[in-house]
């Protein structure tokens, strides 16, 4: 049985609820004038090349031999792990057990497991979003397992990623009720929500849009002034905002995704030992096909909220 403490808790006011007090930061994206105003620029792909031409989803062959960081976790007896506390079905509280649990989370137990037995005790922290690179950085944790975006300018960060373990998007969260069609003309001069230094606020700062950026500590605070009408729509990842949605039916998602992009577990460069025995555990998370952990978790969690979308795991890219 794995055994998990929380560290500095991020206190949940209500079911869908954030934390409406966080530190808001607006800025108005200047708009450029398209050859058809209704039609946004086409939606980039995925990175796949950085600056020195290496593919940012490329990492380090899976192993198992212990090396320094592995030796390090064992020493002292528990993994540390950087998570969110309110991604629902990602890594959420349960209103029963008050335990963690999710996609993310399923993935964390697997690693902890076998990195330290069936009996592993994993001390979680919840981290904001701007707060993961500095969090591994700063050896707070040994790893986070966040719905991170495998991105170039997180390795310039001296962050190292695992294999890809999901593939998703950004979109438009908006009420029901909303006449924004997508980030397009129809959001110019609105007031769009995401989380700061996340991918979503990446998009936002393209600026053809012509709408307000509001960035806030979490994404989920974006959804609580959503529904408070403090703004028009949320910009996020749509494994993220189906959950929300899914909560909370006077919201729902509109227009295409924006991007396509992938989550990895992310760690300390130095670690390598780790990232090819996090990789080691990927391998065995996504093997048996329908049968696999990734396959069981994926319909526990998120076959439903997603309606079947994203339902297989990327194909793993390694670089030695």
């Amino acid at each position: 049985m794995v055994l998990a403490v929380l560290l500095h808790p991020v206190w949940t006011p209500a079911p869908g609820g954030g934390t409406a007090e966080a530190r808001q930061e607006e800025t108005t994206a200047q708009p450029v004038r398209p050859a058809a105003p209704e039609r946004r620029p086409t939606a980039p792909e995925r990175e796949k090349e950085c600056k020195d031409g290496s593919d940012p989803a490329a990492s380090l062959k899976p192993a198992t031999a212990t090396g320094e960081a592995v030796r390090r976790i064992d020493k002292r007896g528990f993994l540390k792990v950087g998570v969110d506390q309110n991604s629902y079905n990602w890594s959420h509280r349960d209103p029963q057990s008050g335990e963690l649990v999710g996609f993310d989370i399923d993935l964390v137990n697997a690693i902890a497991e076998d990195l330290l037995g069936p009996s592993a005790r994993i001390v979680y922290k919840a981290i904001s979003t701007n707060q993961r690179a500095e969090a591994l950085a700063d050896n707070s944790v040994d790893l986070v397992v966040r719905t991170m975006t495998i991105l170039c300018e997180h390795l310039d960060k001296k962050v190292a990623f695992s294999t890809a373990y999901f593939e998703a998007g950004q979109q438009l969260l908006v009420p029901q009720r909303s006449r924004i069609t997508g980030l397009d003309s129809s959001a110019k001069g609105k007031k769009l929500c995401t989380a700061s230094s996340s991918t979503g606020d990446k998009e936002l700062g393209r600026g053809f849009h012509g709408a307000r950026t509001v960035r806030v500590a979490n994404q989920l605070d974006c959804l609580v002034l959503l529904q408070l009408g403090r703004v028009d729509g949320v910009v996020t990842d749509n494994a993220l905002a189906a959950g929300q949605a899914a909560q909370d039916p006077s919201v729902g998602l509109v227009g295409e995704p924006l991007t396509s992009e992938l989550y990895g577990v992310a760690m300390s460069q130095e670690d390598e030992d780790l990232v090819r025995r996090v990789n080691h555990v990927l391998e065995e998370f996504r093997e048996g096909g329908e049968s696999s952990q990734w396959q069981k978790s994926y319909r526990e969690w998120l076959d439903e909220v997603l309606d079947g979308e994203s339902a297989t795991p990327p194909k793993p890219l390694y670089r030695d």
